[in-house]
């Protein structure tokens, strides 16, 4: 028997898909705007989690058959990389849009928000990224439809209605986001490369 907490969460995630579809199915800072007050900063979260969870299962998988990664190593790492990138991401979208170009959005809506459009896609992208080939031309032209639902995103999250703010707002936040993602990469790796020092591997 399924608790209480299971049931809603379950709940919870159909809704967010049902409101998936609607925003990918009908592009417009319009849709996002009737759905961005429906969630919270949890819900991003949990929705998000999903992303996650699929794709770590997907990378763990093929990981038994790859001898340069792990079953664990990539198990773990997306669990913790996607959500991180995400809110770091959406993080930066928030500030930039407020302090550079006076948005009124609040970080919760962004980051609901963007959660929408980039769930769905990137399990697409996840499931389609292990046909050879075919998967990286997917996953390329999945990658250039999140960028047109970022900027739809920004202009209705952040209530940008000029296109050239939206537009320098996402440009920025990626920006922003390969700088933030160099240094926690180099952080990360002299942290690995003392560890194995010490540990003499």
């Amino acid at each position: 028997m399924r608790s209480p907490v299971q049931t809603e969460t379950k709940a919870k995630v159909q809704d967010m898909f049902a409101q998936s579809v609607a925003v990918l199915t009908q592009p417009s800072p319009a849709t996002f705007e009737r759905y961005e007050r429906r969630g919270s900063l949890n819900s991003a979260l949990l929705y998000v989690m999903v992303a996650a969870v699929v794709s770590a299962a997907i990378g763990a998988f093929f990981a038994l058959f790859q001898s340069d990664v792990t079953f664990f190593g990539q198990l773990i790492s997306r669990l913790i990389i996607i959500p991180v990138q995400f809110f770091v991401f959406t993080g930066l979208v928030y500030l930039i849009g407020k302090n550079l170009f006076k948005g009124t959005g609040t970080y919760p809506e962004v980051a609901y928000t963007f959660a929408l459009f980039f769930v769905p896609l990137s399990i697409v992208s996840t499931l389609i990224g292990i046909i050879p080939i075919l998967g990286w031309l997917v996953s390329f032209l999945i990658g250039l439809v999140m960028i047109f639902f970022g900027f739809l995103a920004v202009q209705s999250s952040m209530n940008l209605r000029e296109q050239g703010q939206a537009i320098a707002t996402l440009v920025l936040a990626g920006l922003a986001n390969i700088a933030v993602g160099a240094v926690l990469g180099s952080f990360f790796a002299g942290l690995f490369a003392v560890s194995r020092a010490a540990t003499g591997t």
